[in-house]
């Protein structure tokens, strides 16, 4: 069973979540670090259990620490539910300002927070690496543990944070399923990823396996920006960082963010920011 600080919100997140008739039938702890502990519950209940998807509940515990549980409801049948429960307890986030933290979703120190977001296909198969995971030696295994559900954890902030809509446009109907969504969420990361040697939205889709033209208006949906605005707004923003905090010459920031010349990029800093390249040198 989970060990927590905060006894009252390890035991009431099961009821939040599937109501206090639900019973527990079976429980399967599974030791991660000191700061991360995962369990595998099957319940059994005659209550209307929620649809599969996952529930994050922040519990502040004091200025700056916060109790963190995940939980994934996987169905096997209309009398029993397999759970996937992580907790995430304060020691574990203090590796991040507590500013980094505050700024954004879900984390606010005056408010116990629920969220409900949708389980995707590689969030699913990332629950099963964490059921069957193996390793040659236990650090190995704690590792490649850790590696996992901090990836669940980034998944679902990134969900709760960013939430989608599907737009009403019969040509947007795709973004109905989560695995297209996905998609469009993918192809943020490689853009994210690839400041330096920006795609074509023909590589991009290739990169995400999706029609060029579903990629242009999902990502236009999903996000309110064209794809070629959102790499151009990457860009600019490291090019400040790199002008005022690294104090790298205009010609080296052109340079490092792939534009064919310098004149290139001043024209589409000074667009974009109103100032030439120049007058931000660190």
């Amino acid at each position: 069973m989970l060990q927590v600080k905060d006894t009252h919100s390890s035991t009431t997140t099961l009821d939040k979540l599937l109501g206090e008739e639900s019973k527990v039938i079976n429980r399967a702890p599974l030791y991660i670090n000191r700061f991360v502990r995962a369990e595998f519950l099957q319940v059994n209940s005659t209550a209307q259990f929620p649809e599969d998807g996952g529930r994050l509940f922040l519990y502040p515990v004091e200025e700056g620490q916060y109790n963190l549980h995940l939980l994934y409801l996987l169905h096997n049948d209309n009398t029993q539910t397999e759970i996937c429960w992580l907790q995430f307890l304060p020691e574990f986030f203090d590796m991040f300002d507590e500013e980094v933290l505050k700024n954004n979703t879900p984390f606010r120190f005056d408010q116990t927070t629920e969220q409900q977001f949708n389980s995707c296909f590689q969030t699913k198969n990332l629950i099963e690496q964490l059921r069957n995971i193996s390793a040659f030696t236990p650090l190995l295994q704690s590792l490649q543990l850790s590696e996992i559900a901090i990836q669940l954890l980034r998944r679902a902030i990134e969900n709760v944070t960013v939430p989608f809509t599907v737009c009403p446009v019969p040509a947007c109907r795709f973004l109905a399923y989560e695995s297209e969504r996905e998609k469009i969420v993918e192809a943020r990361r490689i853009m994210e990823a690839s400041i330096d040697k920006p795609l074509t939205i023909k590589e991009l889709s290739r990169k995400v396996a999706m029609n060029e033209c579903y990629l242009k208006k999902g990502f236009k949906t999903l996000t309110g920006k064209t794809i070629n605005e959102y790499q151009q707004e990457l860009r600019i923003a490291k090019a400040k960082e790199l002008l005022q905090q690294q104090g790298q010459t205009v010609s080296d920031v052109a340079g490092a963010l792939g534009y064919s010349s310098i004149s290139h990029f001043s024209t589409a800093f000074k667009k974009a920011t109103g100032l030439k390249p120049c007058e931000l040198l660190g």
